[in-house]
């Protein structure tokens, strides 16, 4: 099982760096206006001049006169990365799943475990809301953010090896590490969305990106979705902490940096909805939350604690 595992993350790392290329290919051909982003209005129909009306005259003009945002359909490359895309997330999850039955329990005992769950979640969370809302063209983002870290994870010592006394709770180490990579790839999306907000701006400066509004909603979207869950997997690790170090809460390295990470998106759901806060400085705190994010990943690298597990 151990080695089917590493057969199928090293084929999901390959699948993912191609998915990215073709994310990349397609922002590039959209960039260089290989592909049209509207149309100008269609001459209007002689016969709605001659005294017809109604609503089938209505949507005739209307279909006639809105633009035709090509740059949000799909595309040939843009269907094969996410095919792409799907087909690597598929891998990297058949490897988690058959390394947890090799291990017996939740296959994040270890940094090396974690960052391939982390950087499938991510791969996972953009596939979710990509068949929701079109953002494909910002689709190399966050697949080249998985892509980090899967390559990050190939450098880790990937042997299985016995887990400390605290972390021998399969049930709750399946759980609550398992809703934290859940969140923080929902939140990678986000993340995504916020820098493409930041660069498409409230006029839309760059045609071949979606609009602010879709991104600024994409964004909201998984916000929305990530931050219950990410809040659920802080309760649960409290508990947790009560049973194996008995206290709740202990303010270590990692237990802070979450905490941290959690305000900062209960500030951007509450900026969101304030005039003043709306629009940039939101978008702006999307990126510190990701940022958060990625030191709550990797704090017990930088600090000591009772969450360093990383098995470095």
């Amino acid at each position: 099982m151990e080695q089917a595992s590493s057969i199928l993350f090293v084929l999901g790392v390959i699948a993912t760096a191609i998915g990215f290329a073709a994310h990349v290919g397609h922002a590039v051909l959209l960039a260089n206006g290989r592909r049209v982003v509207s149309f100008a209005p269609a001459p209007q129909p002689a016969f709605a001049t001659g005294g017809v009306t109604g609503s089938f005259v209505a949507s005739r003009m209307s279909s006639a006169s809105a633009p035709l945002e090509l740059s949000a359909s799909p595309s040939p490359l843009s269907r094969a990365a996410t095919v792409i895309t799907a087909a690597a997330f598929g891998l990297l999850l058949a490897s988690l799943v058959t390394r947890g039955i090799a291990v017996g329990r939740g296959p994040y005992g270890n940094l090396y475990e974690f960052s391939v769950a982390f950087g499938t979640s991510i791969l996972g969370g953009y596939l979710f809301l990509a068949q929701r809302y079109p953002i494909r063209q910002i689709g190399f983002i966050p697949v080249g953010v998985s892509l980090a870290m899967l390559l990050y994870a190939s450098s880790l010592p990937s042997e299985i090896e016995p887990l400390v006394p605290a972390l021998q709770n399969a049930p709750l180490l399946t759980i609550h590490v398992g809703m934290a990579v859940l969140a923080y790839g929902i939140f990678a999306t986000a993340f995504a969305a916020g820098v493409g907000y930041l660069v498409q701006g409230t006029g839309d400066r760059i045609g071949w990106l979606p609009s602010h509004k879709t991104l600024d909603e994409v964004a909201y979207r998984a916000v929305i979705i990530g931050f219950p869950i990410f809040a659920t997997m802080i309760i649960l690790g409290s508990w947790w902490a009560s049973i194996a170090w008995s206290r709740y809460w202990g303010w270590d390295p990692k237990e802070t940096a979450a905490l941290v990470t959690w305000l900062i998106y209960a500030v951007y759901l509450h900026a969101r909805n304030q005039r003043r806060w709306a629009g940039r400085p939101a978008a702006l705190l999307l990126v510190v939350g990701f940022g958060m994010v990625l030191v709550t990943y990797s704090g017990s690298l930088w600090f000591s604690g009772l969450h360093a597990y990383s098995g470095l």
